[in-house]
């Protein structure tokens, strides 16, 4: 039987936390109807005796402190709710236990947010990781040492596991679910949560809003420029004659400053217009192509599923409402 273990952390996200909890529990009663023995005992543990949540409407209370953990064989690190940085600060203690068991032979799996606590550990560097995708920009900065698969939906590597989104990292319980059941297990519990197996992107789920979390007051402005103009021709060449400055420069700030260069912030820029458009369900695909500054269909379609994971007419379908005829 494998030994899980579930951070409670301070400020921990409840919801997440309790659907890590439950995926494990219902593997074990999958395995329980077909006869055969439990395969996680699954544990809360803790800093403290109880953790105060909501401003004190929830206490959740460990099954065990850290210190009487003699030995467990995965670590659930789930995400926190609010402030980051805080976040850190009140959860430090749980870093070096981290470290420790990890280095004994546990794996380590975070959620969402959570992977800015196993960041903090220094066991990310170097490794692909995810984080909910709100938070990638933060998280790339806080820990540069990290390979950031931003639109990925989970990753494996070294016995290290990280999810995406609060609510997507379901996804990566059922993945655990399969890697220490099987395939069965994982499909069972998938319907029981009404869950999507086989999703590998938070793509289609992302909202770019532009990366100005920088102090390059140049670049914010070209940014600008790019947001208010990207229905036009708008080129590199244009852009640093428009505003008085060396190609060379202009990449080199902007890619700093946004972590993408010029010419995907453009096309990010215009997919994320597109996709507002396609939402409201008034345009066809055509339409919203040209609106939004395309003329080659081709090279609208490649473009929109580079950053939404999908065609222009499938994210359509997706979150348009059809009007149903009653009869």
């Amino acid at each position: 039987m494998k030994h899980v273990s579930i951070l409670l952390l301070n400020d921990v996200n409840l919801g997440s936390m309790e659907n890590a909890r439950q995926g494990f529990l219902e593997a074990n009663e999958y395995l329980k109807a077909h006869g055969k023995p439990e395969a996680f005992q699954v544990e809360l543990v803790g800093l403290t005796t109880a953790v105060k949540l909501s401003k004190g409407l929830y206490a959740v209370r460990p099954d065990k402190l850290i210190s009487e953990v003699i030995h467990t064989d995965m670590l659930i690190i789930p995400p926190v709710q609010h402030d980051v940085a805080q976040a850190l600060q009140e959860n430090a203690a749980f870093i070096p236990w981290i470290i420790s068991k990890y280095r004994a032979g546990a794996e380590v799996v975070s959620l969402c947010l959570g992977a800015f606590i196993l960041g903090s550990t220094g066991l990310l560097n170097g490794k692909d990781c995810v984080t909910h995708w709100k938070a990638a920009h933060q998280f790339q900065k806080l820990f540069p040492q990290t390979r950031l698969m931003a639109d990925k939906l989970l990753t494996d590597e070294d016995g290290i596991y990280t999810g995406g989104g609060a609510f997507s990292s379901a996804n990566l319980i059922l993945y655990l679910i399969e890697k220490n059941i099987g395939r069965e297990a994982a499909v069972f519990c998938s319907k029981i949560f009404q869950v999507d197996l086989g999703r590998d992107s938070q793509s289609p789920f992302i909202i770019f809003t532009g990366q100005k979390d920088h102090p390059d007051e140049g670049v914010k402005t070209l940014q600008t420029y790019i947001e208010r103009n990207y229905q036009e021709k708008i080129s590199v060449s244009n852009l640093c004659k428009h505003h008085g400055i060396g190609r060379r420069t202009l990449e080199r700030r902007f890619k700093k400053a946004t972590g993408n260069t010029v010419v995907e912030y453009l096309q990010r820029v215009k997919v994320e217009a597109a996709k507002r458009e396609l939402e409201k369900g008034f345009k066809t695909v055509g339409e919203v192509m040209f609106d939004v500054g395309y003329s080659d269909d081709k090279s609208f379609r490649n473009v929109f599923r580079k950053y939404s994971g999908m065609s222009p007419v499938d994210y359509r379908m997706r979150y348009v409402k059809e009007e149903i005829e009653v009869v």
